[in-house]
């Protein structure tokens, strides 16, 4: 044992010096004996033999001594480390060492009660832990610490390894120095942050959340009211919202007759999410004979750094849930924007201010510019490429030079086209292509964009850059994808169309102004196309729209000669509506071949429309697998919100007209996560 000790333990450090001293000071005493011994030889001889005297005792109980004094520093360390050890094994953290290939080889009492181990457990971490495979742990590449979070049993842990050489161990130690080690062992740390996830999820949950409530038909539903009785309604309104709120723990401050704030913590909002916002629905149940169910929108800011930012994040949020119809919930976070409820049709505003209004302010922006650049969506439609009709004749009206941009011409708007190619009434230039308009919109030009909000289908987004004024005229729902910074915005989601929009515009943008019949005859065909023949979403004022445009010269024969169909597309569309299979009684699901057809997707489109007809059927979808992609239209007629299914595979549209595209999957995949689509909305109460 003591050979084996002394291979490879020994002295080293302060201990070894002192020890030694000594022995160096016999050899100092005799080099002092020499030099007096050449001084006086007596003299000399009598200091020698006491040094010889000397050297003689100290190497004795040196070599006497030294094992004593080794026995004595191995019993102190082992002492020194059984205390440690001990100290170390009743550590309140959880400790554990774990050899270089992640096994455990010691633990300590706090550990082995976390992992509920007995003393002695000797396998591999990951049976303890799943998560925390090989690969996490430090090796030889230079790794020398790890930390990871680790939810187990409920609680919530972060876990620190630390890489611990031996070799370099014993190099530092002060006492002894061992020769022929290798290898490294790991320390594991468990630091319990149950407590401080909990803290800080219940300051998280008291974090407070700004919110917005109007009533989206307020003067509509008062109308449909006795006056006598319509501070009775307006009471019960504000008792309901006032209760609700109340009963979430938040204050809620009517602003105006129609506007409410409410203050809410973050834990109610939740609670809100989990009920589906139901005072949507319960807001509809207060009726006292009015014939119009009164409905709200409420938009809510969260997780804002300030207040103030919740609060404008509450702002645009009901913004989105107006811009979309209302009668709906939506929550803005600095990520994201979720919505909730939109499922009761739109209520068409019979007062044209709103359009008067932006008919002036659109007739300021142009005046100020030299140019004018019009754009709708890519593989424009008849509503699209009507409405970039109306603001081009605005623009000449008002003397400004003025372009459509089109890249396309698809066949379903060739017909209109043709109206305007070769006619000596129209310049050249008056449809360009996306390159020609960049280089225009260097100038001082406006970009008008129609019958879209979407600036990643319009037909050049790049456009939108170049031009410093853009002008937005849409009749969709806003999605999470809106044009920015547009110098005006005209989203108006009651209306029928852009074409409608854009007529009403025009009667007041100018004073008795003149448009000519090829120009009405684009624009009444767009609201054809989009109220399909005036029977979805035709309100009084689509109506009073096409009057407009028929006392100006628009031919219903003749637009209806213009959307006459060949014998492929009606057979495939008959073919369509033949072949469709009723999923789950109410939902009519088909596919559209696009064989020989320059525009299967609007053949789909009407064969959803098609599908309608058919008693029970509250919503219909046409499949069109087209260029590598598959084109979904979704119809409906007043039950169910397509859109809503629709955004949920990335698309978009109305309540009742919505559609999206689909990369990189075939027809029968895409059916499938349809269905899916459907079964999981119907499941979870939103259609």
């Amino acid at each position: 044992m003591a050979g084996h000790m002394k291979k490879y333990i020994r002295l080293k450090g302060r201990i070894r010096t002192y020890l030694n001293f000594t022995i160096y000071l016999g050899i100092l005493l005799c080099a002092v004996s020499a030099a007096v011994f050449l001084l006086d030889y007596r003299a000399g001889g009598i200091v020698t033999c006491f040094a010889v005297f000397y050297l003689a005792i100290t190497l004795t109980l040196y070599f006497y001594n030294k094992p004593l004094v080794m026995n004595e520093l191995i019993s102190f360390a082992t002492e020194y480390g059984q205390i440690q050890k001990k100290l170390l094994r009743e550590l309140e953290i959880p400790y554990a060492l774990l050899d270089d290939g992640g096994k455990v080889i010691w633990t300590n009492a706090a550990f082995e009660s976390v992992v509920h181990q007995p003393k002695g457990y000797n396998k591999s971490l990951t049976v303890l832990f799943p998560t925390l495979t090989r690969d996490r742990l430090p090796d030889d590449s230079g790794l020398d610490e790890a930390q990871y979070e680790l939810h187990y049993e409920g609680n919530e842990y972060v876990v620190r390894f630390k890489r611990i050489s031996l070799k370099e161990m014993a190099e530092h130690s002060d006492m002894i120095q061992a020769e022929g080690y290798n290898g490294y062992l790991i320390a594991m740390y468990l630091f319990d942050e149950t407590a401080l996830h909990i803290a800080l999820q219940e300051v998280d949950d008291q974090s407070l959340a700004v919110g917005m409530v109007y009533l989206d038909n307020y003067d509509e539903a008062l109308e449909s009211v006795e006056e006598v009785r319509r501070s009775l309604l307006i009471a019960l309104i504000d008792r309901k919202v006032n209760k609700y709120i109340s009963g979430l723990d938040g204050i809620s401050k009517k602003l105006e007759k129609d506007k409410y704030l409410i203050i809410l913590r973050k834990k109610a909002i939740a609670q809100l999410q989990t009920n589906r916002f139901d005072l949507l629905e319960e807001v509809k149940t207060v009726n006292i004979g009015n014939e119009m169910a009164v409905t709200i929108s409420i938009g809510i800011g969260l997780d804002g750094l300030t207040y103030a930012q919740n609060y404008e994040f509450a702002r645009n949020a009901i913004d989105l849930a107006l811009g979309r119809g209302g009668d709906q919930a939506v929550i803005k976070t600095p990520e994201s924007v979720t919505y909730y409820g939109g499922k009761s049709q739109q209520v068409e505003k019979n007062t044209r201010v709103k359009a008067r209004v932006k008919a002036h302010a659109l007739r300021e922006i142009i005046t100020t510019k030299d140019t004018v650049l019009v754009m709708g969506h890519r593989n424009p439609d008849a509503d699209s490429f009507g409405a970039t009709v109306g603001i081009y004749r605005i623009a000449q009206t008002l003397e400004r030079k003025a372009h459509i941009v089109l890249n396309d011409s698809p066949a379903s708007i060739q017909p209109l086209l043709e109206m305007f190619r070769r006619n000596p009434d129209y310049e050249e230039d008056m449809i360009i292509d996306s390159q020609r308009a960049i280089e225009i919109a260097g100038g001082n030009a406006v970009l008008v964009v129609v019958d879209v909000n979407k600036p990643s289908i319009t037909e050049c987004p790049d456009l939108l850059r170049f031009c410093k004024s853009v002008v937005v005229l849409d009749h969709h729902r806003a999605g999470k994808e809106t044009i920015e910074n547009a110098t005006l915005s005209y989203v108006e989601p009651y209306a029928s169309s852009s074409c409608e929009m854009v007529s009403e515009i025009l009667q007041y943008t100018y004073d008795n102004i003149r448009i000519r019949s090829e120009e009405a005859d684009c624009m009444y065909a767009g609201i054809i196309i989009d109220t399909n023949n005036f029977v979805s979403k035709a309100g009084v004022r689509t109506f009073e729209a096409a009057a407009f445009l028929r006392r100006n010269g628009a031919d219903v024969t003749r637009v209806r000669k213009l959307f006459r169909e060949d014998a492929n597309e009606y057979k495939a569309k008959a073919d369509a509506v033949s072949q469709a299979e009723i999923y789950r009684q109410n939902f009519a699901i088909s596919v559209c071949t696009s064989d020989d057809l320059p525009s299967p997707t609007v053949i789909g489109a009407q064969a959803a429309n098609e599908l309608l007809n058919i008693k029970g059927i509250k919503a219909s979808f046409v499949l069109t697998d087209y260029q590598g992609k598959i084109y979904i239209s979704a119809r409906s007629i007043d039950e169910v919100n397509v859109q809503l299914i629709m955004e949920r595979m990335g698309g978009g549209g109305h309540m009742s007209i919505a559609a999206c595209q689909m990369e990189g999957t075939g027809i029968v995949e895409a059916i499938g996560v349809l269905k899916s689509t459907i079964d999981n909305m119907l499941d979870t109460g939103e259609i």
